[in-house]
């Protein structure tokens, strides 16, 4: 499996107020851009929308410390999503189906690991970013 390294750090932040402040300042930022649904296009699906919809959610129901070291991640996996081209490891959902999980691995400029994981539900064809985690 290829690796993309991305340029943009990750939050450098040690406090959690301060990391979930930087982290919605970024996800604002894409918010902006748009009336509707958040979204960012993935030069890997196409240039299709990534839509943020299920995010949010997913990240609060880890723990507090999980929580915190993944939202870190979040600048370097819009970088990620947006530029890389290089294939998932893609799998079948298996709690549900019709749905097909893509994860993808990438590397910061300190050269940690980082995946990110993105649902696609084959039905409708849209594309969620569900997890960033490390490794």
């Amino acid at each position: 499996m290829k690796v993309f390294k991305v340029k943009t750090p990750k939050i450098g932040a040690t406090r959690y107020p301060d990391i979930i402040k930087k982290a919605r300042a970024v996800y604002h930022e894409i918010e902006k851009r748009t009336k509707r649904r958040p979204y960012i296009r993935s030069a890997h699906f196409k240039k299709e929308k990534i839509f943020f919809d299920y995010f949010w959610e997913h990240s609060d129901q880890a723990s507090f410390i999980d929580r915190r070291c993944r939202l870190k991640f979040l600048p370097c996996a819009i970088e990620f999503i947006e530029k890389s081209r290089f294939a998932p490891s893609s799998q079948p959902n298996p709690r549900r189906n019709g749905e097909m999980l893509h994860r993808f691995t990438g590397c910061t400029p300190d050269s940690e690991l980082f995946y990110v994981q993105i649902k696609e539900d084959l039905k409708t064809k849209q594309k969620f970013l569900m997890s960033i985690f490390p490794e």
